[in-house]
C-alpha cells in the first residue's frame, strides 16, 4: 500500500457548493473509501490550496481513478504526490 497526499484547489463552482453544503466534503471522502482509498488525515488549507489529504491506496491505478472522479465534475483541481516513509527512503538511500 503506498502512501499519497493530494492537495486540491476549488473552482469557483466549487466554492459555491462548499459555501452553500459544506457537508459535501464529508460525501467526497465517503466516495474515495468507496473506491478503495483510506483517507488517514484531511486539513482545510489557507493559501494557494483549499484541502489537503493524506491518502493510503493499494496502487497509483486507485489513486489515479479517485483524481479522474473528482475532477470530472469540474468543482476541483488536484495535484497527486506520493509519499516515501524517511524510513524506507533511507533504506533505499543505502543500496
Amino acid at each position: 500500500m503506498g502512501i499519497y497526499l493530494m492537495l486540491s484547489t476549488l473552482t469557483t463552482e466549487g466554492r459555491k457548493v462548499v459555501r452553500d453544503k459544506p457537508e459535501k466534503i464529508e460525501e467526497v471522502t465517503e466516495e474515495a473509501e468507496k473506491m478503495g482509498v483510506k483517507v488517514i488525515s484531511q486539513y482545510a488549507l489557507l493559501g494557494p490550496y483549499d484541502f489537503m489529504n493524506i491518502l493510503k491506496a493499494e496502487s497509483e491505478e486507485v489513486i489515479m481513478k479517485l483524481a479522474i472522479e473528482l475532477t470530472a465534475g469540474g468543482k476541483m483541481e488536484v495535484l497527486t504526490l506520493p509519499a516515501i516513509h524517511i524510513d524506507e527512503y533511507l533504506e533505499r538511500m543505502k543500496k
